[in-house]
C-alpha cells in the first residue's frame, strides 16, 4: 500500500494560484501506486494581507510545520510595500522551519534559445545557504529620515551553518559530476570568506572523489554567461546565491524554467518548492503563464521525499514537452495538459 503525505499548498498571488494545480496534478500522476497526497490549503499572501492584515498567523504556521511538504506558487504584489511580504511570510517559513539549503537547478533544455550566443551543454545547480548571511536580519537604523541617519546589515555566518550546507553539497557533487566551486568574496569578506573555505577545504577531504575549485563572486557572474558549461555543484552563501540564481535563470532561457527547493535536510520540518518566476501580476488571470516551473517543483518535491523515480518521469515529460512544443504560444492549460499526458 502507498504511504499518504500531506501536503501544504500556499498558491499565494498572481500566477501561483493559476500554476500551482499543475504541479499538484502533476505530483499525483507521477507517484501513482507509490504515494497518495491529501492537501491542506493556506490562504496566504497579498490578498488576505490586504483583507485583515495577516501575514502568516502562528496558528497557521503550527499547521504547516506538521505536513509533509509544502508547494508554493508564488509571492507578490504591487499594491504592498516591497518587502512586507517577503519577510513576513517567505523568510519567516524559511528560518523558522530551518530550510538551510536553497536548491535551484539549472539547464538548458532542448528547445530553449538562451540569450547568449553559444551557451554550450548547462547543467548545474546551486546550493545557496538559506538561514544565515545578510539575510538574517541583523542590523538596524538610528536617526531615520534625517541627514545624520545610519543603517546596518550585518552578515551572520556560524561554522555550524556553513558546515551542514557544505556536506549538503558535497552529497549533492556525489550524485551528479563530481565537482563544488565555492563563490564568495574572501579577499575582500576576510572573515566570512576565510571560514567558508576553511570549511570546504576540511570536508573537501571526506569526500576525495570530489574535486573543489574557487571563484569569486564577480568572476562567477562573468562565467555565468562567458562559460557556464564549467558549473556543476554552485556553493555559495545566502545573498551571492540570490543573484546568481537569477542570472542563471536568464541564461537558461527565462525563469519560467527554473524550479527551487528551501530544504530543511534533517527532515525536523517540512520542506518548501516553488518555481522562481514570481507573481507576474502582469499576466496574471489572463491564462498564459507557463506552469513548466511549477511542475519541476513538483519533481523536486518527489525527489526530496525519496521517489527518485517519479521525479525523473515528470523531468523526462518536461524535457519532451519543451524540445517538441517549447517554442510554441500556448496556454496554461494547454501545457499543463500536454506535460500530464508525457509522465
Amino acid at each position: 500500500m502507498s504511504k499518504t503525505y500531506t501536503i501544504a499548498v500556499i498558491p499565494g498571488d498572481g500566477i501561483g494560484k493559476e500554476v500551482t494545480p499543475w504541479a499538484q496534478a502533476a505530483l499525483e500522476k507521477a507517484a501513482e501506486g507509490e504515494a497518495a497526497f491529501t492537501y491542506e490549503h493556506f490562504d496566504l499572501g497579498a490578498e488576505r494581507y490586504l483583507r485583515d492584515g495577516a501575514i502568516l498567523p502562528e496558528e497557521e504556521e503550527e499547521r504547516i510545520k506538521a505536513t509533509d511538504a509544502i508547494l508554493l506558487g508564488a509571492v507578490g504584489d504591487p499594491r504592498i510595500k516591497a518587502g512586507i511580504l517577503e519577510r513576513g511570510l517567505l523568510l519567516k517559513l524559511r528560518f523558522d522551519l530551518d530550510q538551510y539549503v536553497n536548491l535551484r537547478p539549472s539547464k538548458l533544455y532542448k528547445g530553449v534559445t538562451s540569450p547568449l550566443a553559444n551557451p554550450g551543454d548547462i547543467d548545474f545547480v546551486v546550493v545557496r545557504e538559506g538561514t544565515e548571511g545578510l539575510y538574517c536580519g541583523a542590523g538596524g537604523a538610528v536617526r531615520r529620515d534625517t541627514p545624520a541617519e545610519v543603517a546596518t546589515e550585518v552578515s551572520i555566518n556560524t561554522a555550524y551553518g556553513v558546515e551542514r550546507v557544505v556536506r549538503y553539497a558535497f552529497q549533492l557533487a556525489m550524485k551528479r559530476r563530481k565537482h563544488i566551486t565555492l563563490v564568495h568574496k574572501k579577499n575582500v569578506l576576510v572573515n566570512a570568506g576565510d571560514m567558508w573555505q576553511r570549511i570546504v577545504d576540511r570536508v573537501g577531504k571526506e569526500y576525495p572523489e570530489v574535486t573543489h575549485d574557487y571563484s569569486h563572486i564577480d568572476a562567477a557572474t562573468i562565467y555565468l554567461v562567458s562559460d557556464p558549461s564549467r558549473f556543476d555543484v554552485i556553493l555559495t552563501d545566502n545573498l551571492f546565491g540570490d543573484i546568481l540564481t537569477d542570472e542563471a535563470g536568464a541564461v537558461v532561457g527565462g525563469v519560467g524554467y527554473s524550479a527551487s527547493g528551501c530544504i530543511n535536510a534533517s527532515n525536523e520540518y517540512p520542506s518548501m518548492f516553488e518555481p522562481i518566476h514570481g507573481s507576474a501580476p502582469d499576466i496574471a488571470g489572463k491564462g498564459i503563464a507557463n506552469p513548466t516551473a511549477a511542475i519541476l517543483s513538483a519533481a523536486m518535491l518527489l525527489r526530496h521525499l525519496g521517489f527518485d523515480e517519479a521525479a525523473a518521469k515528470i523531468d523526462a515529460a518536461v524535457e519532451a514537452d519543451i524540445e517538441e512544443l517549447g517554442s510554441t504560444q500556448r496556454s496554461t492549460e494547454q501545457v499543463g495538459k500536454d506535460i500530464l499526458a508525457r509522465i
